[in-house]
């Protein structure tokens, strides 16, 4: 497609070829971007090419362009789409038609140019008025400059040299061009994958809003029926999986089809998402009452992978009220998969291909066969995991640390009661999570110790209380304030008794191997 000019712009949407998707967000610009926009056309500022898909097939669902309801179009006639420059081809149609009268604001289009201004490259010459600001003699309004009659009428009273200047703006607008950009095609798997990339420049790409579209009818809406989840989750502790929305359309397209790649989730069919989709949601909840029964998975936060939700999913996914019974041999291989996949970081590498084998390996398993689940090739955890990687909150290390060391139930180092897994772990943060070695003492002895204060071996389940009371002392001095049943304590801490030798590095090597000792039996 050339090149646009205004006047094409004004006709194809007034006639309804050019139209907007469900899947755009709204019309958001305010009436000073819209007259910035129009500054820049009138001094020739590049404003950016538009984007439009042409397609044969038109949307269920589709979005007013801003405050105008667009008119139908004739069937058979292709369709354009506004994939990119919805703000700019609604400020551009709002304040130059005539044609539509606007169901809502449009307060926004009262746009003027001041005559008063000087011609300056920097400052706009083109403003934004309330009524109640206009002055008639030197603020001409945009909106008549493609409308003869108003055209005529506005510029009756004005002087020759005014006229003379407005019949040059007049020209300008009327012989701007804005450059199309278009792609011409049925398959929405390009389009969205179009769309996405379009969007990585501003605000990431809504594909719920997207698939949203292209499922929807009367009875069912996919973006209510993940708020519905959501909800459900909140007894859970998976409440802000509502943020993720990515992660639930991958399940949903993981459940549904085995795959939770974008081109099929692109390409899954709109009734058949409606008829399953309380697969989905049991799979889901399935996957996490799983999580938090075997793993102390308490939140979406813990997890070093949130994908690894993604097979788990599908494990869990049965119709209406059904539930998956499952044996202790097969809950033996999901956790040993889990733990594999958390310290060997496996989803770092190739993700789609690797979710697509493990969810064709989980199937296996739920259906009895024999499955290679978590049989791939594993390098086993080493002291140096724990001695060498520095603990930081939402480090994929120290997630499947924290929960290797809660698979232990830790104790408090106060009153040697169990630590509250499930209230730690859902409001996951470093307040729960000290040192073993206080890093007021290690500074004391800085130029003695060969390992990080801040490593993995030296941390430990220590809520603030706890630390407040132990203070900044050594291990040694802190000992003192500890219940008598150090050992229990030690025990379900991973932690050895060298811990108040006060020799930090001689505790953080034993301790490292007490730790890789624990890892490699809980992966294999």
């Amino acid at each position: 497609m050339e090149d646009l000019a205004i006047r094409q712009i004004l006709n194809k949407v007034s006639n309804g070829q050019l139209r907007v998707p469900a899947f755009q967000r709204g019309f958001v610009w305010d009436a000073s971007k819209v007259a910035y926009l129009m500054d820049s056309l009138y001094k020739g500022y590049p404003i950016g090419s538009l984007l439009i898909w042409r397609t044969g097939e038109r949307l269920k669902f589709e979005r007013k362009l801003g405050p105008f309801k667009l008119p139908e179009l004739e069937e058979d006639y292709p369709v354009d789409y506004i994939l990119d420059g919805q703000q700019r081809i609604t400020s551009i149609f709002g304040v130059f038609q005539t044609d539509l009268h606007p169901d809502g604001d449009d307060s926004w289009t009262n746009i003027y140019f001041d005559l008063s201004a000087n011609n300056d490259v920097q400052e706009s010459q083109i403003i934004a008025l309330s009524p109640g600001d206009i002055s008639p003699e030197i603020h001409f309004p945009l909106g008549v400059l493609f409308d003869t009659v108003g055209y005529r009428k506005a510029t009756r009273e004005l002087s020759d040299e005014a006229a003379e200047k407005i019949d040059v703006i007049q020209a300008i607008f009327k012989e701007s061009q804005i450059p199309i950009q278009q792609i011409e095609t049925d398959d929405r798997t390009t389009v969205a994958i179009v769309f996405e990339r379009v969007n990585q420049r501003g605000v990431p790409l809504d594909t719920l809003q997207l698939l949203t579209a292209w499922t929807w009818s009367e009875e069912f809406d996919l973006h209510q029926k993940f708020n519905e989840i959501n909800e459900e989750l909140e007894t859970f502790g998976f409440n802000e999986i509502d943020q993720n929305n990515n992660l639930l359309l991958r399940i949903c397209s993981a459940v549904l089809a085995h795959d939770a790649s974008v081109d099929t989730l692109i390409s899954l069919n709109g009734s058949n998402v409606r008829e399953r989709f309380r697969e989905v949601s049991n799979g889901l909840k399935g996957a996490i009452d799983f999580l938090q029964s075997n793993l102390n998975v308490f939140s979406l936060e813990n997890l070093p992978y949130p994908a690894l939700l993604i097979p788990l999913s599908v494990f869990f996914a049965v119709p209406g009220n059904q539930q998956v019974n499952y044996s202790d041999e097969q809950r033996k291989q999901i956790l040993q998969w889990f733990w594999r996949s958390c310290f060997s970081r496996r989803y770092n590498s190739q993700p789609t291909k690797t979710i697509r084998r493990d969810i064709k390996d989980i199937v296996h398993l739920r259906e009895g066969h024999k499955s290679p689940l978590g049989s791939f090739a594993f390098v086993p955890v080493t002291p140096d995991f724990f001695s060498n990687q520095v603990f930081r909150m939402n480090n994929v290390n120290s997630k499947s640390f924290v929960l290797l060391l809660a698979q232990s139930r830790p104790k408090s180092f106060v009153s040697g009661n169990n630590v509250s897994l499930q209230e730690v772990l859902s409001e996951y943060n470093r307040k729960e999570f000290h040192h073993l070695y206080p890093r007021a003492y290690l500074r004391t002895v800085e130029n003695e110790i060969n390992y990080d204060m801040n490593c993995l071996a030296n941390f430990c389940f220590i809520s603030r209380s706890d630390n407040n009371a132990l203070g900044g002392e050594s291990p040694s001095r802190y000992r003192s304030k500890m219940p008598s049943d150090i050992a229990q304590i030690l025990k379900h801490s991973m932690c050895p008794q060298s811990l108040f030798l006060d020799n930090f590095n001689s505790f953080i090597l034993e301790r490292s191997k007490v730790l890789a000792k624990a890892a490699l039996e809980i992966c294999l």
